[in-house]
């Protein structure tokens, strides 16, 4: 415990520009924290400190030395952080964003579950299909799916997300059901915001640019489209799973299914999160599991 004194009183002195400034902050004399640094430089073998009477400065080993002790204390303090917000309830304003859809249907009904948990959070959802920058506009949060790109942000996988090849019975009876990726040149494929479909053929993702003479970028209107016989959709499970169960629409190509997509929860990389945000992303992911 001596030592880490000594280490102590060096880091602030530095900090701090002077004895009489660190040995005012950990509340000792001045004469106590001179001691404990010539200790210190003692225990080390070199000078840390030129001294002067006007002012401190660092010697070339002092410099190396600070700057490992620095990283050191600023871990303390952000641990110490930590532990104050991990005992403490989220409060302030917690801003989210998610796709329109799936944000409408899925997250805002989780979000009011936990203002009502916790209502001294203020709420600002934002859904928009847009790719939103979190940190240039100030999102603590954003609920994203598919394939992540790769960023700086951090991202905590919530749920599988499945994409479906689906079409009614109606119109099978006018073309017969594709069980091939080739076959899919047959048929009037209805078009989304990309000009192209997913599948995992052995194991790889494989990417089938399809065509036809219906498109939009509205999963909604997509599916009304798919519902009214019009051609064949891909959309994902949450479009399309109750009107699979109740027959409304068929599933084809099922062996090359894509699979690897998912719903994700992502934030900007901290040294540690705040209680808002670390509690609201935990809720979502016990929400999601169940």
């Amino acid at each position: 415990m001596q030592r880490w004194d000594r280490i102590e009183a060096f880091s602030e002195v530095v900090r701090l520009g002077s004895f009489s400034a660190a040995a005012r902050h950990l509340r000792v004399s001045a004469s106590h924290v001179s001691r404990l640094v010539a200790q210190l430089e003692n225990q080390l073998g070199t000078q840390l400190l030129f001294r002067t009477t006007r002012r401190l400065r660092l010697t070339d080993a002092g410099t190396i030395y600070y700057e490992y002790c620095r990283h050191v204390f600023e871990g303390f303090r952000e641990a110490e952080a930590a532990i104050n917000d991990l005992q403490s309830s989220p409060q302030g304003v917690l801003k989210l964003t998610s796709a329109t859809t799936f944000g409408e249907r899925y997250i805002a009904p989780l979000v009011n579950d936990f203002q009502r948990l916790h209502p001294q959070v203020e709420v600002r959802m934002h859904f928009t299909n847009r790719q939103v920058d979190l940190i240039d506009e100030g999102f603590d949060v954003a609920v994203r799916m598919g394939v992540l790109k790769d960023s700086s942000l951090i991202a905590r996988r919530l749920c599988e997300r499945r994409e479906y090849v689906v079409g009614t019975r109606e119109y099978f009876a006018q073309v017969p059901r594709p069980h091939s990726l080739a076959e899919l040149s047959s048929h009037q494929c209805l078009v989304g915001t990309r000009d192209y479909w997913l599948f995992e053929v052995d194991g790889q993702r494989r990417e089938v640019r399809v065509n036809g003479r219906w498109q939009a970028n509205s999963g909604p209107a997509l599916l009304d489209a798919a519902l009214k016989g019009l051609g064949l959709a891909q959309l994902p499970d949450y479009y399309v799973e109750e009107h699979l169960a109740s027959g409304r629409l068929v599933s084809v190509l099922d062996n090359v299914q894509f699979t690897g997509t998912a719903v994700w929860a992502v934030y900007p990389r901290h040294r540690h999160l705040s209680p808002k945000i670390r509690q609201f992303i935990d809720f979502l992911s016990d929400n999601f599991s169940r």
